[in-house]
């Protein structure tokens, strides 16, 4: 039986941040399998248009066996509705499930004090403290594409494709060498240069 990888999704979630990850977390070869949460179960809209009808809701996560969690960035993690997520985050701290987020989902984690003491990164320093009041983590703020601290992932906005080879790796989904190779692929293209 496959393993599950939960990937909760906002109203105005950003598909593209975790477009990669979801297709190669989902390939034949991989022991995991993707489902999908919202806050109430009911179906959600991605930035892009795309709508989704989630698999669970969040009081429905209490009651499932999963491996990891991933939080995509979008347009709603800043209101007062998401709140509730920080119980669910808790749950993965507290019992050693790796957490993945991406773009403003690492200030929702900044906010609710999750990156202290953790290397992490964001958009910038200043985006995360600006959206974060209370964030003090300062000194451990990496200025990077995405960085991995145990079973933290962090990333900025602009680094889908750096987000998913972090998750791909840190699960083993393959052997690293070839977590490098699909990267490179999708990074740098199909086309050899004869440099």
């Amino acid at each position: 039986m496959k393993k599950t990888v939960l990937i909760f999704l906002t109203e105005q979630y950003a598909d593209w941040e975790v477009s990669y990850v979801a297709a190669e977390l989902q390939a034949p070869h991989s022991e995991y399998q993707v489902k999908t949460v919202t806050l109430d179960g009911k179906p959600v809209s991605s930035i892009g248009g795309f709508k989704v009808l989630p698999d669970y809701s969040l009081a429905e996560t209490k009651t499932i066996d999963f491996h990891m969690l991933i939080l995509p960035g979008g347009n709603t993690w800043r209101q007062p509705e998401t709140v509730p997520v920080k119980e669910l985050v808790a749950h993965c701290v507290a019992n050693n499930i790796p957490v993945a987020a991406i773009c403003d989902a690492t200030v929702f984690l900044g906010r609710y004090g999750f990156l202290e003491g953790r290397k992490h990164t964001s958009n910038t320093l200043e985006y995360l403290k600006e959206g974060a009041p209370i964030y003090t983590g300062e000194e451990d703020y990496i200025d990077a594409q995405s960085v991995r601290d145990g079973n933290l992932i962090t990333a900025n906005g602009t680094a889908p494709l750096e987000f998913a080879q972090d998750i791909l790796k840190l699960l083993a989904v393959r052997e690293d060498e070839k977590i490098d190779r699909w990267y490179r692929f999708f990074k740098e293209g199909s086309i050899v240069s004869t440099r």
